[in-house]
């Protein structure tokens, strides 16, 4: 299964957009606290349209918490622009993959990053791209490498 994960999200158009890309691609949702938001807050429920409801989401207290609920074989990766490896490189078939993004403003702290599965997507001019644009072009490479490899969604 692919499994999307927002750590600490403070945008809440861009959790929902997001909501519906996971929605469209059987992807599982996680949300780490704290959020920016509220989950009643009307735009994120605005951005997921009639859809949030049936998003597959579950929301952990902190990191630790969904790293140790995690299938042992589970295969983090994690996005942000100081990564070696672009998408297109990284595998994503694991069986359990999990594709990590950090919050808007400041990224996935180092801390947690796990160097050799730091992956970064592409880009000229510009530092950073909106969240939900880069959850969208990692999370259908996955697919695509998935469905290549025989892999069903």
């Amino acid at each position: 299964m692919l499994h999307v994960v927002l750590f600490q999200p403070e945008i809440p158009h861009n959790t929902g957009a997001i909501g519906r890309l996971c929605l469209a691609t059987g992807a599982r949702l996680h949300l780490i606290k704290p959020l920016g938001f509220s989950l009643d807050d009307r735009l994120l429920r605005r951005a997921g349209l009639d859809y949030w409801q049936e998003v597959d989401v579950r929301v952990w207290d902190a990191w630790d918490d969904l790293r140790s609920d995690a299938p042992e074989d589970a295969a983090f990766h994690f996005i942000e622009c100081q990564g070696e490896k672009s998408h297109w490189d990284a595998d994503l078939t694991s069986r359990e993959a999990y594709l990590v993004f950090g919050p808007e403003t400041r990224g996935i702290p180092p801390s947690m990053v796990e160097k050799e599965r730091c992956v970064r997507i592409p880009m000229r001019g510009t530092r950073s791209l909106n969240l939900a644009t880069a959850a969208g072009i990692v999370l259908y490479e996955a697919l695509r490498q998935r469905t290549q490899a025989g892999i069903t969604p």
